[in-house]
């Protein structure tokens, strides 16, 4: 059974009582075994994850005491209507002979969580029986976040370091301790953790991380190390060759601009030497350079249909000589 996912045949620490009594501290009325769905769940260990990262086991046993009440949504989505179960209890346990991939004995923070027996929640139930979903996500803030090799902290300084490299025989990875806050655990179809599936964050997300692309490039600005996983290189590499595409096309549409305004110009004020508007042109900005092209265009119309001269009025005839015969 791989780690860090619903737990099968787990055996709960409490009692079915005890169990019970901690789940209706969240209720409202006092429930049955029959109205709950119990299962049990790893949220995360301390083994470096595919984000080379770890939490020591000290934050396994702080993220203990914050994650109980915590509530289970889907992908992270803060929406209230997308909570689908509670954590009534949690313990740090060790595995027995198994060892991290940095030579510590390994420990894995299990949770029981419930889920009400109510008809919109029978697939969810159901996918939860048969495995479909399994795999977990917590998001949660860590007060140090630290490099492996030197102890700098990554997240204000930085270092020469860059992980996922090795250094003296030493993989380079962030050491995530000191955990102040717990925000929620979800489903999630693909995990950061080899071994407990968990894709973390060490810190609340702001506005910027809402776009991370917003958030690199704020990195870079201030001169601060960025540091990506392979799916957010992909993000950055994919976002890179979209600008570049964008900005051919933009290099392309003003050059045709600036050609269209230097035409025109030549039409329009003769006396203006076409040497030097062709100069002009390629100072102007793509503002300017349509803004004369809008002017040339008038102007273009006004020559090519000028108005028609106003009608001389014709000569009044003598009707005294020519008419006279007909007037009564």
């Amino acid at each position: 059974m791989p780690e860090g996912y619903l737990c099968k045949d787990y055996q709960p620490a409490q009692t079915d009582e005890q169990e019970m009594e901690l789940i209706n501290r969240y209720a409202r009325r006092a429930l049955s075994p029959e109205e709950v769905y119990r299962f049990t769940v790893v949220l995360c260990d301390n083994d470096v994850d595919r984000d080379y990262e770890r939490f020591t086991k000290q934050a396994l046993e702080g993220l203990c005491a914050l994650y109980v009440g915590k509530t289970g949504i889907f992908d992270h989505s803060m929406k209230s209507q997308h909570q689908a179960a509670r954590i009534f209890s949690c313990r740090v346990e060790p595995v027995p002979g198994r060892v991290t991939q940095c030579q510590e004995p390994y420990f894995r923070l299990v949770a029981r969580a419930y889920v009400p027996r109510l008809e919109k929640n029978a697939d969810l139930i159901a996918e939860l029986d048969s495995g479909i979903k399994k795999e977990v996500s917590v998001g949660c803030a860590m007060g140090e976040a630290a490099c492996s090799i030197c102890g700098a902290d990554v997240r204000k300084k930085g270092c020469r370091h860059e992980k996922g490299k090795w250094y003296g025989g030493k993989l380079c990875h962030t050491v995530l301790d000191c955990p102040t806050d717990a925000y929620e655990w979800s489903f999630v179809a693909v995990p950061a953790q080899r071994e407990a599936g968990v894709v973390k964050c060490y810190r609340p997300r702001s506005k910027k991380e809402d776009d991370p692309m917003e958030e690199w490039i704020s990195q870079l600005q201030q001169g601060k190390a960025c540091h990506l996983s392979e799916d957010q290189s992909r993000e950055l590499y994919r976002a890179w060759r979209e600008m570049e595409e964008l900005a051919q096309e933009g290099k392309q549409y003003r050059e045709e601009l600036r050609r269209d305004v230097v035409r025109m110009s030549a039409a329009v004020q003769p006396e203006l030497s076409p040497s030097v508007m062709e100069g002009l042109s390629k100072r102007m900005t793509l503002s300017e350079l349509q803004t004369f092209r809008k002017a040339y265009s008038a102007k273009m119309q006004q020559l090519s249909c000028p108005a028609a001269p106003q009608l001389a009025p014709s000569p009044q005839k003598d009707i005294q000589s020519t008419d006279a015969s007909f007037l009564i």
